[in-house]
């Protein structure tokens, strides 16, 4: 595929030595929110919907695979690659932008990017996320969004390996 041909949303993915510049164009509030989105389903996409409905814009920082692999999600997750998973989530309309942190938390990115709003599943604690307390440091927001019931990456990979 030649750079004419390529989708206009593969614009949305950032590397960090670029996340300053590009953050600085988007609209504020911004949004952000983290995670592998591994095998992305109704869940994932009404929650990134109901995310930057918070806000502006949406920054979405992906788990790189060796993070992911830290989770304890399995030795053979994330099923695909980040950079698979990092066009998925940028071909999706809510999402403003695309990134990544190899660390097993998002803490330094979360410092250097200030977003105006932290969202989470519905099944974290935000009072008990160190992510919470650096965004409420600066005056920022953070929201766990509930989440879709019946829908989950590790219950569909369950279900694929059953069949």
């Amino acid at each position: 595929m030649t750079s004419a041909q390529a989708p206009a949303f593969l614009g949305k993915i950032t590397p960090h030595e670029q996340l300053p510049a590009r953050l600085a164009q988007l609209p504020r509030p911004l949004v952000m929110t983290n995670g592998v989105f591994d095998v992305l389903h109704r869940g994932h996409v009404t929650y990134l919907a109901q995310a930057r409905a918070l806000g502006a814009s949406l920054l979405v920082a992906l788990n790189t695979d060796a993070s992911a692999r830290r989770l304890g999600k399995g030795p053979d997750r994330p099923l695909n690659a980040e950079v698979d998973r990092a066009i998925m989530m940028a071909a999706l309309e809510s999402v403003d932008l695309v990134t990544w942190f190899d660390e097993d938390t998002p803490l330094e990115l979360i410092a250097q990017v200030r977003p105006d709003v932290l969202v989470k599943g519905g099944d974290y604690d935000m009072s008990r996320l160190p992510e919470s307390a650096v965004v409420q440091a600066y005056g920022g927001r953070a929201l766990a969004i509930d989440l879709v019931q019946g829908y989950s990456t590790s219950a569909l990979v369950r279900k694929i390996r059953q069949s």
